[in-house]
């Protein structure tokens, strides 16, 4: 098989026959999950190098310290949660049984939905696609993965760890554009799993429905960053600098605007262009700045700059970069756009970029309204020591998940179910959600030997009449 060879649409429905079948007739059970993880987990670590140059053909620059903390270390560490509580979540559940049914019992049992497609995107194409697909195998699940096809060397990677790791009719990859993807997302599963952007999504959804097959969607939108007026702006600085500059702002959760104080703009642009200053010291040559993914993804970011401007909107470059290497590299800078409308571009889509709108407040219920106005937002950050402050943004806003006092740490708990809501996605993943999102939770009744329902049945007359006007009163 050429490893860069497309799927035929032709053989999608093949392929997700095989995985059901062989899911039917085999159930993967405790012993078979484990060993599934293990050999995945100790594959893709022996494998880490070749991810590292696999993203890196494709990003043309990307920080190899960022790709093996945000892709490497992040699926080892979701495969070894799930190792450590696939038993335990495995394990039927007692439940409460009305007193009218005693002494029968009750419990939900735990099983796999059977088949479950994965749809991963191009911004962290490992992460991505690698955690679902773990977490739908520890719960029992066959898998078929269709990742991005604008990362063609990471998602020939992957296609060859997974088949190195499983037999193809319990894990299968599908590679291929558009058309593929359309056909995929058209698939009966008995899950399908995406990320991606809003808009994306809203097709995969429609494309699902003829089959009503449930869906996970982890979008996006535009995620704000509340700064308190009295906390330290230097360490605010520094936290959002690591959040929203990590992949060059190609992040889901990457803070997309900031809301600061009334009068502290000035303040903000130096400490941020002092942070730029101290991690990228020479931007255009630094092998820990990444680049744009492609020539359409860079255009549009340049895009929106050339709009603020055209508005007559102040724009900050926080590093300079030759523009012919720039053009030529796909090299965004750390960039600022100081009080943009909500007309300007940069403020109607999701960012994806190293650009940062920055836009004052004068009091925090100003603040909240203005959030509480926009779609619902992935992720939320609040910067502030004050108690009741905070507790009043996280009762007063509805988002997907909260950092407060940082960025992006929430989506790192694996405690935490990590999902959107509205526009932003539905459904969770990471940890306990996420294996119960890939598995069936069913309700079981055990009858006893004697049932008190005995009593309950026509002609109603005495004690039944009574015991009826009793439950009823």
């Amino acid at each position: 098989m050429d490893r860069l060879a497309d799927t035929p649409p032709s053989e999608l429905a093949p392929t997700l026959s095989r995985l059901r079948a062989a899911q039917a007739a085999r159930v993967p059970d405790y012993h078979q999950r484990r060993d599934d993880l293990r050999r995945l987990r100790a594959a893709f670590k022996a494998r880490l190098p070749q991810m590292v140059e696999a993203m890196q053909a494709d990003f043309g620059q990307r920080s190899r310290h960022e790709s093996l903390l945000s892709d490497g270390f992040t699926v080892l560490q979701e495969i070894d949660d799930l190792l450590a509580h696939l038993r335990a979540w495995m394990r039927p559940q007692r439940r409460r049984t009305s007193w009218l049914f005693w002494p029968g019992r009750s419990e939900v049992r735990i099983q796999p939905l059977g088949v479950v497609g994965v749809i991963s995107p191009w911004n962290y194409p490992v992460n991505l696609a690698l955690m679902p697909l773990a977490t739908a195998i520890a719960a029992g699940n066959h898998v078929y993965l269709k990742p991005s096809e604008h990362t063609p060397a990471t998602s020939a990677f992957m296609r060859e760890l997974l088949a190195e790791v499983f037999p193809e009719d319990r894990v299968a990859v599908a590679l291929g554009g558009p058309e593929v993807a359309s056909a995929f997302a058209g698939l009966p599963f008995d899950h399908l799993f995406f990320t991606g952007s809003t808009a994306v999504g809203r097709k995969v959804m429609a494309a699902a429905a003829p089959n009503l097959t449930p869906v996970t969607l982890e979008l996006g939108g535009k995620s704000p960053a509340i700064i308190g007026e009295s906390f330290p702006l230097a360490t605010a600085a520094a936290r959002i600098a690591s959040g929203k500059w990590l992949n060059a702002g190609q992040t889901c959760i990457a803070p997309d605007y900031l809301l600061v104080a009334e009068g502290q703009i000035e303040a903000w642009v130096e400490a941020l262009r002092a942070e730029v200053r101290s991690r990228y010291p020479d931007l255009g040559s630094s092998a820990d700045y990444t680049r744009i993914v492609n020539a359409g993804q860079y255009q549009r970011l340049r895009g929106y700059l050339d709009d603020a401007r055209e508005r007559g909107l102040k724009v900050i470059e926080l590093a300079e970069v030759d523009p012919a290497r720039a053009a030529a590299e796909r090299i965004v800078p750390p960039t600022l756009v100081i009080e943009p409308g909500d007309e300007a571009k940069v403020m109607q889509d999701e960012i994806f970029g190293p650009i940062l709108p920055l836009k004052t407040y004068r009091s925090l219920d100003e603040a909240i309204a203005y959030i509480n106005a926009h779609d619902r937002p992935l992720a939320l950050y609040h910067f502030e020591h004050d108690r009741e402050r905070v507790r009043r943004v996280l009762e007063r806003t509805v988002s997907g998940g909260v950092t407060v006092n940082d960025c992006l740490m929430h989506i790192a708990q694996e405690g935490l179910p990590f999902g959107g809501v509205g526009p932003s996605g539905m459904g969770h993943y990471h940890g306990r959600e996420g294996f119960m999102t890939f598995s069936k939770q069913k309700a079981v009744f055990y009858q006893s030997r004697m049932s008190s329902m005995a009593l309950f049945k026509p002609p109603y007359r005495g004690l039944a009449d009574f015991l009826v006007r009793f439950l009823s009163r």
